[in-house]
């Protein structure tokens, strides 16, 4: 069985307000081990309404949308559900009580042009809403020997997540709609680029295979993430760990963590177990790194101080591993580590990292490759692994 979300509103289609109900509803969806294959935005035109639900309705067995359910002329699911299904619209009597309930509890009248929400299509079951004036559609749907079921919920987050805990996840569990346990496991990388890490692990990324590996990069950070199907979470933790084990054994130390980790995280934690300490100095990060290390070290027992250059101050790699020294001594630390950019008359524009610390300076230099939005985190994360290497080795 597979699902497919829709959502509904002009403020999604054109930009100004993110959706996050697509997000929530897919990871509940995988929680009860319904797979989720498409996800759909439309915009309020019936039309378009009319096309999105007709398509949806015949190639997924579970179909949710959300929003398009208030009393106002671009609330169209209703309308664009039944003419989709070929159904009327009827009136439910309970559902209009207790929407005219909702409005003589903030002493008022309900205006007429809410009798709208009360409306269903034929043949569907309501879902109630105990805090909101948009009860849920609920409507099973059958043609050409495709079954299919609709759900529609507001597009309010807090009265749709309701409504899905209360009545619609409970449903969906005791109709026997869950076929698999799907569970997702992330291992995190740094140190190569995407196209190298597949070239590294070529059985695991191909298609095809069970447990899944899929590869994304963010800010330079790698992250293999693992899916895994099977009858029982046991199952599927079991399939999770082989793989997790596959990759240590192809990739080394190229992975420094799982789950939400990052390398600040993994850092920290390496020089607190060890009792050491860390100055950082940066002309070519604006602080981020320093800023990074803190987030993590709140009581600021293992960093000990932060100080930023200008952009130009550090022109040359042996200026950096000399800030580096500087900035050791000056703090009195285990470790210090130093970022800055400089131009090479004979070379593109570089960057070099140094790390002080008590058996001298190591140093990386780099070409400024790739967008200019990355090239701060990548510079701080080259810091961080090649500080985090170092510690491995204690």
């Amino acid at each position: 069985m597979f699902a497919e979300i829709l959502a509904i509103g002009d403020e999604l289609t054109s930009g100004q307000r993110l959706d996050t109900n697509t997000q929530w509803l897919s990871q509940r969806l995988e929680g009860l081990g319904i797979e989720v294959r498409f996800h759909t935005t439309i915009g309020d035109d019936l039309a378009a309404n009319v096309q999105a639900f007709r398509i949806a309705l015949s190639r997924a067995a579970l179909v949710i949308a959300t929003g398009g359910l208030g009393p106002t002329d671009d609330d169209l699911t209703r309308q664009a559900l039944a003419e989709a299904t070929g159904t009327e619209l009827e009136l439910d009597g309970e559902s209009l009580e207790h929407i005219e309930r909702r409005f003589s509890m903030r002493g008022r009248q309900m205006p007429p042009k809410n009798q709208i929400q009360a409306m269903f299509p034929q043949g569907s079951r309501v879902i109630p809403n105990p805090h909101g004036t948009a009860p849920g559609i609920d409507l099973a749907w059958a043609s050409e020997g495709h079954t299919s079921r609709f759900i529609a919920l507001p597009g309010v987050p807090a009265e749709m997540k309701e409504m899905w805990l209360a009545t619609v996840a409970p449903s969906l569990a005791g109709q026997g709609t869950v076929r698999k346990i799907i569970r997702h496991h992330v291992v995190k990388c740094f140190g190569v680029g995407e196209s190298h890490m597949e070239a590294l692990l070529p059985d695991l990324i191909k298609r095809g295979r069970e447990p899944r590996v899929g590869i994304t990069v963010h800010q330079a950070t790698i992250s293999l993430r693992i899916t895994a199907t099977g009858e029982s979470a046991e199952q599927c933790e079991a399939a999770i760990a082989d793989t997790v084990q596959q990759i240590h054994a192809e990739v080394g130390d190229l992975v420094f963590g799982e789950g939400e980790v990052e390398l600040q995280d993994v850092v920290m934690r390496q020089l607190l177990a060890q009792g050491k300490t860390i100055a950082t100095v940066e002309s070519s990060t604006a602080g981020m790194l320093a800023f990074w290390l803190g987030s993590v070290d709140e009581r600021r027992a293992a960093l000990v101080g932060g100080s930023i250059l200008p952009l130009d101050a550090l022109k040359s790699q042996e200026q950096v591993e000399q800030a580096a020294v500087a900035a050791r001594e000056a703090n009195q630390t285990d470790y210090a580590l130093a970022l800055g950019t400089y131009c090479d008359a004979d070379s593109a524009d570089q960057y070099a990292i140094a790390l002080a610390g008590p058996e001298g300076v190591a140093a990386i230099t780099s070409g400024l490759a790739g967008h200019p939005e990355i090239w701060g985190p990548r510079m701080a994360k080259q810091g961080l692994d090649l500080l985090r290497k170092k510690l491995l080795a204690y």
